[in-house]
């Protein structure tokens, strides 16, 4: 049985990744044999490790690194599928909502697909009323 906390620690590996802009380490985070895809926010689903990989390089070489923090994880396990949901924070006011697909590939834990997308707002507690 799968350990959430080693979903977790991918999970935050894969946002470490990011946020550094470490092509090395995000392309260690995928599978390699079994399909993935990717869905960046506001872009078409990308499928195929190829395409994927290419997008996450170029994301990274456009520009200085990304300040992004996973929030609000929480793990989903099915036998040898997880996902991750959670809330990206980009730039510290930014959130996205997120999901990211483990998978084990001989044996190890592999991401197989990432989508993000803009989070409407919370909605604001509604003030009590008072009886008179």
């Amino acid at each position: 049985m799968a350990d959430p906390d080693d979903i977790l620690r991918l999970n935050r590996n894969f946002y470490r990744a990011f946020a550094e802009h470490d092509f090395e380490a995000m392309d260690e985070l995928w599978a390699d044999s079994l399909p993935v895809s990717c869905i960046h926010p506001g872009w078409q689903a990308l499928f195929g490790r190829a395409d994927v990989m290419t997008s996450w390089r170029d994301l990274m070489r456009s520009g200085p690194a990304t300040p992004i923090v996973a929030r609000a994880e929480r793990v989903s396990l099915y036998r040898d599928t997880a996902l991750v949901l959670c809330e990206e924070v980009l730039n510290g006011s930014a959130v996205l909502a997120a999901a990211n697909l483990f998978v084990r590939e001989d044996g190890e834990w592999r991401l197989a697909h990432h989508q993000a997308s803009p989070l409407a707002p919370r909605p604001e507690a509604e003030p009590k009323r008072r009886l008179h």
